[in-house]
């Protein structure tokens, strides 16, 4: 698909109220956030029986337990004496005992203890003592939770976005780093940022030195996705070569200004042998044959260290696109042994402030996995955060000041390249029921 080929849908506009107002934040916390399924954790995160994880997510406090050792749960994170929440943060626990009273349940969510019981007869009864469950599933290495009954299956909700990204293969990677801060705009802006390639000439010029890297976009039911015209097999790292007179080099500078300005979407693998490609190819070799060696090489060079990569059909891989943006709040750019994801949450009920997560998934040798913290990270420095990502923070604090302007009337995203917002604005509206894109007249 080109740019100039696409299919273009009528200009919309889009109000601001999904970013700045309180009532709207209000009604996601009644509307949205009970009704989605929604990133919890990884499973890396919870290995051993009696690991959790605590999920918060405006008003409700969520614990995600290895309760077997193949089976996950979930319980709503609070006492059934008095409200007080059983658990904070991450940890293990052979049983969940509340800190106030120490009435305490097993990892099943029973009750298996309130203290001096007697004294209320015969009134407890054990299915309202029971901790109250939480729909909990897995997919691609993630654990997702959902507050609502009556909603959909998760395979059901991740079409078809997970049929797009099943052969990559993403539950066979593990976390590379992990970082979080809060960060002073609306967790949409901060999804936004980063859920179109449309930014990146005006964002991140560096990365254009041999391409404007056009993109295209789209809404796949609730899900959006969006993908450079110029990828390759070797994922979304090899665009920036597109266009370069000699892609020798051309793929060997943009890989080492991925690995060194965003440390992510490539590996140190691809660096080293793009790092080669002058050395083993001749001048004037053709740019499809240099990718094609450089993933060749790669595969061979990743297999000696025990890493396989997945078999994906190349028909396939070109429609995959680059980045996916699961909705709500989820965004993974996405390669054959890597990925790049990105997970903003509301901080609280303020609609000018989100929790905002980044973190690099990729396969491992077997036994060789680490096993980062999550950092809090809250200095904005290419030291915490490096070139790119400060780049984009830059526009989402300067955007968020901008939607609260009494100059601006409503977003303007482009109906080719920003396909994706426009879809997230109209699912937004039919859980929120207000908010929807309307044409420009």
């Amino acid at each position: 698909m080109t740019v100039q080929g696409a299919i273009v849908q009528p200009p919309v506009i889009i109000g601001n109220e999904a970013y700045v107002s309180q009532s709207y934040a209000d009604a996601e916390a009644q509307k949205l956030w009970p009704k989605v399924w929604q990133v919890a954790c990884r499973e890396e995160e919870i290995p051993q029986v009696g690991d959790f994880v605590t999920y918060d997510i405006m008003d409700d406090s969520i614990i995600v337990v290895r309760a077997g050792p193949d089976r996950i749960a979930a319980y709503f994170n609070v006492c059934r004496h008095r409200g007080r929440q059983l658990t904070e943060g991450c940890g293990h626990a052979r049983k969940l005992v509340c800190k106030f009273h120490a009435w305490s349940w097993d990892l099943d969510g029973n009750n298996i203890g309130v203290v001096r019981k007697d004294g209320w007869g015969d009134s407890l009864k054990d299915d309202e003592l029971r901790l109250r469950d939480v729909r909990v599933d897995s997919w691609g290495g993630w654990v997702f939770v959902c507050m609502d009954p009556d909603a959909p299956s998760l395979a059901d909700y991740l079409a078809p976005a997970a049929a797009m990204l099943d052969p990559f293969e993403l539950d066979k990677m593990r976390y590379r780093w992990r970082q979080w801060l809060h960060f002073p705009c609306n967790w949409k802006v901060a999804i936004e940022a980063f859920n179109e390639g449309y930014h990146v000439a005006g964002t991140h010029p560096q990365l254009t030195k041999y391409s404007p890297k056009p993109t295209w976009s789209d809404g796949r039911g609730i899900h959006g996705v969006f993908g450079s015209q110029a990828r390759e097999g070797t994922g979304g790292a090899t665009a920036g070569a597109a266009g370069a007179p000699d892609m020798r080099r051309g793929l060997a500078d943009s890989l080492n200004q991925l690995w060194e300005e965003v440390n992510g979407t490539t590996t140190q693998t691809m660096v080293r042998v793009a790092n080669l490609l002058v050395e083993e190819l001749p001048e004037g070799t053709p740019p499809q044959a240099v990718q094609m060696h450089l993933m060749k090489r790669t595969v061979e060079e990743d297999a000696r260290r025990g890493v396989h990569w997945p078999r994906i059909d190349p028909a396939h891989f070109a429609a995959a696109g680059n980045v996916w943006h699961i909705f709500p709040n989820t965004v993974i750019i996405h390669g054959p042994t890597f990925a790049l994801c990105y997970r903003a949450r509301p901080d609280g009920r303020d609609p000018n402030s989100c929790i905002f997560e980044v973190y690099t998934l990729e396969r491992f040798p077997e036994g060789q996995e680490p096993k980062p913290e999550n950092l809090h990270k809250p200095d904005i420095d290419e030291a915490s955060w490096r070139k790119v990502l400060c780049q984009d923070f830059s526009n989402m604090g300067a955007v968020q000041r901008g939607l609260r302007s009494r100059g601006f009337d409503g977003l303007r995203p482009s109906p080719v390249e920003e396909r994706a917002i426009i879809n997230f604005h109209r699912v937004l509206a039919d859980y929120l029921g207000t908010g929807a894109p309307q044409p420009i007249d």
